[in-house]
């Protein structure tokens, strides 16, 4: 599978003769665990497995026939990417940023909502806002695991108080689509919040499934700067000398703006350490492979995506509870217009392009290095996604000459390396033994 790019009109679904496998997918570090094929194959086909590295990965139990793989290549994330199909009727339509309505420095305007959610609560105030005007039956998101709160486990709220209690950034693996379809089964009009790589796989998922479309009614994504290995937060814990069956509470942040890395025990102790703390030395971050060839991490396939409002990407200790709001479809024009009348939603102040990109700055250095490091994979020989309406190339032209080479020259290196891989998917725990 080599790097392909192309326009609207160009795109179709691709049908390799030969489908990449689940462990081709993970081995060549494509997968980000959405949970997607296994819904499609179904789980007495594939296992979700927590991995040695800290990853939700799927294992096949069976050799998988070729037309379940072809739609699991159809519709995985790691395999397919396609941009937003509006983007020529969208009111601004920005080479890095996408497809814009609107653009606003905005909150929640519960101030509870604004507490206890990251940054400022929009996310958490839009699923409340969308089950208590009826506009959905439940919300699709992910929150702490009541049973290993460190872990994170797809949710379906029914109540605002059930989204309250989801409220806040979740850093570590997240199986998010694990059980899809019989979500789909239920017949109900849903919101999914989630990460932008899980909207692109349930985007796919409509190409081929009517019910998606029919069904989920909103698509709202906050913008991603990775998805973290569970091995970033046993670092944590490790440095109180904590095990994971001790935690009565593990929250990444949240409970102010961005809030602190806090932790309680069964029996009553807490430990906290800032959010600077917890990412000060990026070489430790731990984010996933997948994360880092990432396309759409601003999510210009979802109707709104939220971001932070931090100069430079990071707070300076304690901020204004505050989001960048980026309305991307009609319908999340809507949804927004009537979440700001009905006082749900708070504006501070228009924004625009060039705010956005200063205050995150990285996801911009991110859509002009994709292209190349996507080049520099193909070049060593590595599947990569197929990849339509992202204007990847269009990105990399705003960089140099030897930006661009650096970048594909390091991904081909480190791809040579294994460094942009997986081991195979097992469960911790697995001895392995010789035959």
């Amino acid at each position: 599978m080599g790097l392909i790019e192309t326009s609207r009109s160009q795109a179709k679904m691709p049908h390799p003769a030969d489908p990449l496998t689940l462990s081709e997918i993970v081995e060549n570090g494509l997968c980000i665990g959405c949970g997607l094929c296994r819904s499609i194959a179904g789980p007495g086909d594939v296992d979700m497995v927590m991995t040695p590295e800290g990853r939700e990965r799927p294992l096949a139990l069976r050799a998988l026939d070729k037309p379940t793989l072809a739609k699991i290549n159809a519709v995985c994330p790691g395999t397919r990417i396609a941009g937003p199909p509006q983007m020529n009727e969208a009111a601004l339509a920005d080479t890095v940023w996408g497809p814009v309505e609107r653009l606003v420095l905005g909150r929640a305007g519960d101030p509870t909502v604004r507490f206890v959610g990251s940054g400022g609560g929009t996310l958490t105030a839009l699923g409340q806002f969308l089950l208590n005007s009826g506009r959905v039956k439940f919300v699709l998101h992910v929150a702490a695991s009541r049973a290993m709160p460190m872990r994170t486990e797809r949710r379906l709220s029914f109540d605002a108080a059930f989204v309250l209690e989801g409220a806040g950034s979740r850093y570590g693996p997240a199986a998010t689509l694990v059980d899809f379809n019989d979500i789909l089964h239920r017949g109900e009009p849903f919101a999914l919040i989630a990460k932008p790589c899980d909207i692109t796989a349930v985007r796919n998922l409509a190409r081929l499934d009517p019910r998606v479309d029919e069904h989920m009614r909103y698509a709202l994504a906050f913008v991603c700067g990775g998805a973290s290995d569970l091995t970033k937060s046993e670092q944590v814990l490790q440095r109180f000398g904590l095990r994971e069956d001790e935690l009565a509470l593990f929250r990444y942040r949240g409970h102010g703006n961005p809030g602190l890395n806090r932790i309680e025990t069964r029996d009553g102790r807490a430990f906290e350490i800032s959010y600077r703390q917890l990412w000060e030395d990026e070489d430790k971050w731990m984010i996933q492979p997948r994360c880092k060839i990432c396309p759409d991490a601003i999510g210009q396939v979802a109707d709104i995506a939220v971001s932070d409002a931090w100069l430079n990407g990071g707070p300076a200790l304690e901020d204004e509870p505050l989001n960048g709001i980026i309305v991307r479809t009609k319908r999340g024009q809507e949804l927004f217009d009537a979440a700001v009348e009905a006082g749900v939603l708070g504006i501070k102040r228009e924004s625009g392009i060039a705010e956005i990109s200063e205050l995150q700055s990285h996801q911009v250095r991110k859509r002009r290095a994709i292209w190349a490091r996507l080049k520099g994979m193909a070049i060593a020989g590595k599947p990569v996604p197929f990849i339509s309406d992202l204007a990847l190339r269009e990105c990399a032209v705003q960089n140099s000459l030897a930006e661009n080479l650096a970048e594909g020259r390091g991904a081909r290196d480190r791809a040579r390396r294994g460094r942009l891989g997986e081991p195979p998917a097992m469960p911790r725990g697995t001895v392995l033994r010789d035959p």
